[in-house]
């Protein structure tokens, strides 16, 4: 079962997503960031990450979105990584940092949910989603330091993360699935770069 968006995100915020101005190679975020100070880099990565996540996806159709040519990995689609992005932020971000109560598909019996759930959706369903939970979570964090410490239960520490931690690591994770995506892509229709 697919969680209603509403349960963390607004229809609103989602049908404004959807309807803004598509993110393009010349309107995503520049990786080069407007100042020097640690929280301008770390959030303009962020944005550029997020941003190549839309470039990769532009023009697909849901069936090539949904296309799983891996015979090892039968959930590794495009529209699979583009949903398991969108919660992996929701998930460090509302879950881990700031302690909420987790309403995402994953499951300890379906720990692949969002990645199986999403060949449901059409392509520009999931991003749109995507968009508006980065806009969501970005402010969200927005009024808060670096070194704020999480609040939710951490499974494999004692000690809390913070904020800056958070945001290296889905730079990281972002980043490493905008490979796997470009890697499909290719194998979708040969479009390759940026």
């Amino acid at each position: 079962m697919i969680p209603e968006p509403q349960a963390v995100l607004s229809d609103h915020l989602v049908r404004a997503a959807a309807s803004a101005v598509p993110i393009t190679a010349s309107s995503r975020t520049d990786d080069i960031p407007v100042s020097w100070d640690e929280r301008t880099i770390l959030t303009t990565m962020l944005d550029y990450v997020r941003d190549t996540v839309h470039i990769k996806c532009a023009g697909l159709t849901d069936e090539q979105a949904r296309r799983a040519p891996l015979p090892g990995s039968p959930l590794t689609t495009i529209s699979g990584l583009v949903s398991h992005l969108r919660w992996v932020e929701y998930y460090w971000i509302r879950v881990v940092l700031l302690g909420e109560q987790d309403h995402s598909p994953i499951t300890t019996d379906d720990p692949d949910a969002e990645m199986r759930l999403a060949v449901e959706v059409p392509l520009a369903r999931l991003l749109a989603e995507y968009r508006a939970s980065c806009e969501q979570l970005r402010q969200l964090v927005s009024a808060l330091d670096l070194g704020t410490a999480s609040r939710g239960t951490l499974t494999w520490r004692s000690e809390p993360v913070t904020l800056r931690w958070v945001l290296l690591h889905l730079i990281e994770e972002t980043a490493r699935h905008n490979g796997h995506i470009d890697i499909l892509r290719e194998m979708a229709d040969g479009v390759t770069g940026s």
